[in-house]
């Protein structure tokens, strides 16, 4: 069988989320080992530079620092006896490093023992604040008093700020070069990442279950973009920004996956499903005790029909962890059915009987034989377990069933043999029996003694007991009630034989399964829906 599908342009189908979703689940578990990498070499880039500039770590451990108010003191030790100062040289050191800088050419700078003072006025605090900074790691400086003024002056700050942008732009315009050999780069990584992904036949051939070999694929792509996006970043020479990509993407991942988690629950399990392939198509099933000819099964349901022409939709979820019962596996099918004869009658001989009548249709299987057993004995009768095969692909099931039962039922009655309605006894007090023995015997007989003269109304002696009368009123029972059945017999015949008259009875007992319902099947499996079927004669079925 042919299998295929359409795919909707621009959609994001349920694989890829799932190879998304598995591509960022890895990254929240390397993440940790980028960003480590990352923190390592920023260390090693700190010690370098601490290094060149001759400080140790006890030095800039000594650089970290304590605002109280106005006052930003060192937190450092504060010698008793200090060594020669000069507080002229600290000045101009400070003086000359705000120069330098754009915004702290209006600072003034003053010294006395070691303790700056800091006036005049910034644009804002940030240079402010860099400026206090700058003081405190003047060598010799004690503490520095910041009193400097903020003037947040429009044109002073935004400025500074054009001034950055446009140098950055140039920036940028310098590396429009190096950015077009990353895109490309990134393009090129790409193109050939969907390129193999779109080779069917190499995934084909790796993997026989549609299915998988079309993840297989989705997810080299997948693989393909994120080393075209890590080499293009490498190329621009921000290798920092792939450990924070890696470490969200991680942390999306995670987020994702909890959230879709009963939708992805329901994708592995479609998976697992193409891959064990528990049915094919126009097999009979029942999951969980819905019943119907399997149609397909796509990445989300697996689709039904029932045998009243019904579409029904079962999501791959339950159909995984369900009970799946298939009754196409085997086309050989047992039913039963139960017939009950009269306790006096012989059971074996009607069950020869009854075999016989059901041997006789075509649809009966000789191997496995029909068989039947005295399934229990009742109060009023003995019931016989009828046993038959059929061939479920040559026979619609309940049809073969119905003309079996019909057809053993006739040739048991034909035998002579009867099926009793059920009897029950009621048990009465002394009073009450006594009561109706004489009622029924009254009834019975149609006279009533006279204890005066010994005579009956009707001519009986007196002397006649009821115990007598009431054995010859049950023979009489028996024998008209023999009567009655016989003639109901003869009435239900001559009645069916009026209605079956000039009627051609053959299309009531044609066991052949519903054509009608198999075109509408075949039309159902050829119908395009846009979800790909994942059944196929070509794997192997558990």
């Amino acid at each position: 069988m042919e299998l295929s599908y359409k795919k909707t342009k621009g959609s994001l189908s349920m694989r890829h989320l799932l190879v998304i979703l598995n591509f960022l689940l890895m990254l929240s578990v390397f993440s940790p080992l980028f960003t480590y990498a990352v923190g390592e070499e920023l260390l090693n880039t700190d010690a370098v530079l601490s290094s060149q500039y001759g400080e140790s770590k006890d030095d800039q451990d000594n650089k970290k620092t304590v605002t109280t108010g106005d006052l930003t003191e060192k937190n450092t030790v504060i010698e008793t006896k200090p060594g020669r100062v000069n507080d002229g040289d600290i000045k101009k050191r400070i003086t000359g490093i705000f120069s330098e800088i754009e915004g702290l050419g209006k600072v003034s700078v003053s010294v006395r023992e070691g303790v700056v003072s800091l006036e005049g006025e910034t644009p804002n605090e940030k240079k402010a604040l860099q400026a206090v900074n700058l003081a405190n790691r003047v060598s010799d400086v004690v503490t520095v008093a910041d009193s400097i003024n903020r003037t947040l002056d429009v044109q002073d700050n935004v400025t500074p700020m054009i001034a950055d942008l446009k140098q950055r732009a140039r920036g940028l315009i310098k590396a429009l070069p190096l950015l077009f050999v990353a895109i490309l780069a990134f393009g090129v990584v790409t193109w050939f990442g969907v390129w193999l992904s779109r080779r069917n036949s190499l995934w084909q051939s790796i993997t026989p279950n549609l299915f998988v070999a079309e993840l297989l694929s989705q997810t080299v792509k997948v693989i393909f973009i994120v080393l075209g996006l890590i080499l293009g970043l490498s190329l621009m020479g921000a290798e920092a920004i792939i450990g924070t990509l890696l470490g969200g993407a991680g942390v999306i991942g995670l987020a994702v996956g909890f959230a879709v988690k009963d939708t992805i629950e329901n994708y592995i399990s479609s998976l697992m499903l193409s891959v064990r392939q528990p049915f094919r198509a126009r097999d009979y099933v029942n999951i969980d005790g819905q019943e119907g000819l399997v149609v397909r099964l796509t990445s989300r349901a697996t689709i039904l029909m029932t045998l009243d022409g019904n579409q029904l939709r079962i999501p791959n979820s339950k159909v995984f962890k369900g009970t799946i019962l298939n009754y196409t596996k085997n086309p050989e099918r047992r039913f039963t059915f139960e017939l009950g004869v009269d306790a006096n009658d012989d059971p074996i001989a009607a069950i020869k009987v009854g075999l016989d009548a059901i041997n006789t249709l075509e649809f009966v299987l000789e191997t496995p034989k029909a068989t039947a057993v005295i399934s229990q004995v009742g109060d009023s009768n003995i019931v016989l377990d009828f046993r038959v095969w059929v061939n479920q692909a040559e026979a619609d099931f309940l049809i073969a069933r119905s003309i079996a039962i019909r057809e053993a039922k006739h040739a048991l009655e034909n035998h002579g043999f009867s099926l009793p309605e059920p009897i029950y006894r009621l048990r009465f007090n002394d009073d009450v029996e006594e009561s109706i023995k004489q009622l029924n015997f009254i009834v019975n007989t149609g006279f009533q003694p006279n204890p005066s003269d010994g005579q009956s109304t009707m001519g009986v002696t007196s002397n006649t007991t009821p115990a007598a009368v009431n054995k010859a009123a049950a023979e009489r029972d028996k024998s008209v009630n023999t009567y009655h059945d016989k003639l109901e017999k003869v009435e239900a015949k001559a009645r069916a034989k009026q209605i079956l008259d000039g009627v051609d009875a053959e299309d009531m007992l044609d066991a052949q399964p519903n054509s009608n319902l198999m075109e509408k099947l075949e039309e159902e499996i050829k119908e395009n829906t846009g979800d790909k079927d994942l059944l196929s004669q070509n794997s192997l079925q558990e």
